[in-house]
């Protein structure tokens, strides 16, 4: 073998048991044996070995049951089945499964290395896989991260040296700032990068179903709780638990909080059994949590937990020089979905994005162009496009119509205008005539406007 690994061997004959430990241990492996599933299980959750060799027929927790049970505590363990000639049938659906292989008694140990080295060189080759798709995300991560001001510059440094350790980080800023961005930015630059990124907004749930949300429930823990749940620490093991609006956390969830970042350990709801995790804890907010320390509404000590490193993301009244590069960012990646051919702004249009104050921030920019490039009739996004008799310092009148039937209307606006004239009015809308006939189609007309003759 190329590397020692971490084997675990279940199997409830002692023969069998010890017998393949003395093999695989002359081998240089390390090697965890279990008599039973649920011992299996613990040593699965605690020890992640990287393969478990499992005997499909056992009193109790039969191999099929485990192989179940410990793709959910960690998926990324392989399961290599032992089966005897008459179970083979059984071993085959364990395959179908999520089982790596099986092995039959009473089998050679050359036979069952072989298998072994195809399974880790599979591995080798998921993990390069994974390596290179966190790369090429992690370049992504920074691309959407416009950073030509100096106070963006300094939060991507940021990004880049907190990233290389395990400290949480609390980013606070307006609304719309991009605080998710930032978290995965980190995430993405970091060790754990290769594991989870799970996001849970606290402002999104009741108190009751946040608890259930964050620490997973046992069966029947309350009414409709029909079976046993994972919550967002055990499904971020190993990985980064991103918490939105920290601020809206209610007390009792506060204080398990706690536990969990200087325990590293929680109980299920309705549970006893305690589960250690470890997780990576990032947290955002908008709020004034200071203020609401004073209040008596947020723990001190909580905030100081969440608070090793503080990431401050600034209004984009506080960054115009990113307005425009975002504003551009923003056109090329509409005009791709909407098929339109829309490359650029008028001045009259940048001039006025750059004396906007966008109290709604980066969020309310992307709208706001999303809108214009739907609307838009040319190759240059007009101010008349972009929402009207707005002043400085006022934000852009709530919409009672989505964007799909803006679209709607406009498009039919064009056609008429066009005394439907399909070839004229694909022209007028910088799109082609199989895209206008399309998008009629999907409008649901139970009649389309009869075309005119083409010019």
């Amino acid at each position: 073998m190329k590397s020692p690994l971490k084997i675990l061997v279940v199997d409830d004959e002692p023969i069998v048991r010890e017998s393949l430990r003395d093999w695989l241990e002359n081998a240089g492996h390390r090697v965890l044996v279990a008599d039973n599933g649920m011992r299996a299980l613990e040593l699965i959750r605690q020890e992640e070995p990287r393969v478990a060799i499992v005997d499909l027929v056992m009193p109790g927790m039969d191999g099929i049951a485990l192989l179940k049970q410990a793709k959910e505590v960690c998926p990324e363990t392989e399961i290599i089945i032992i089966t005897a000639y008459g179970t083979i049938p059984t071993a085959i659906s364990a395959v179908r499964e999520g089982a790596y292989d099986y092995i039959e008694k009473p089998f050679c140990p050359e036979k069952a290395e072989i298998l072994i080295e195809k399974l880790v060189e599979r591995q080798r080759l998921v993990e390069e896989n994974i390596s290179l798709h966190h790369m090429l995300q992690e370049r992504g991560q920074f691309e959407n991260i416009i950073a030509r001001s100096s106070k963006m510059r300094q939060v991507v440094e940021v990004i880049k040296v907190v990233a290389k350790s395990n400290a949480t980080v609390l980013i606070t800023g307006p609304s719309g700032t991009g605080k998710e961005l930032v978290a995965r930015a980190i995430h993405a630059q970091s060790r754990r990068r290769t594991r989870p990124f799970v996001a849970v907004s606290c402002a999104a749930l009741p108190e009751s179903l946040l608890e259930s949300e964050l620490f997973g429930h046992e069966k029947g823990a309350f009414t409709g709780a029909h079976s046993q749940r994972r919550g967002k620490f055990e499904v971020a093991h190993r990985g980064t638990l991103f918490l939105d609006e920290i601020g809206e956390m209610s007390a009792n969830i506060q204080i398990h909080m706690l536990r969990v970042l200087e325990e590293r350990e929680f109980t299920r709801v309705g549970g006893n059994d305690l589960i250690k995790v470890d997780v990576r804890v990032i947290s955002a907010t908008n709020k004034d949590i200071k203020a609401a320390i004073a209040a008596g509404q947020f723990r001190e000590d909580l905030f100081y937990r969440l608070n090793v490193v503080s990431i401050d993301l600034p209004p984009l009244c506080e960054r115009r020089e990113d307005i425009p590069i975002l504003a551009h960012h923003f056109l090329k990646r509409f005009a791709l979905e909407n098929q339109k051919e829309v490359r650029d702004f008028t001045p009259e249009a940048m001039d006025f994005m750059m004396s906007y104050d966008w109290p709604g921030n980066v969020r309310e920019l992307e709208n706001a162009i999303e809108r214009a490039v739907i609307l838009s009739t040319d190759s240059c996004i007009q101010r008349c496009e972009l929402p009207q008799d707005r002043r400085v310092g006022e934000s852009w009148p709530r919409q009672t119509q989505s964007l799909r039937e803006m679209e709607r209307q406009h498009v039919f606006n064009v056609l008429s205008q066009c005394e439907c004239n399909y070839s004229k009015a694909a022209r007028t809308l910088g799109i082609s005539r199989a895209t206008l006939y399309n998008k009629i189609k999907s409008y649901g007309q139970p009649e389309r406007p009869a075309e005119k003759s083409v010019e």
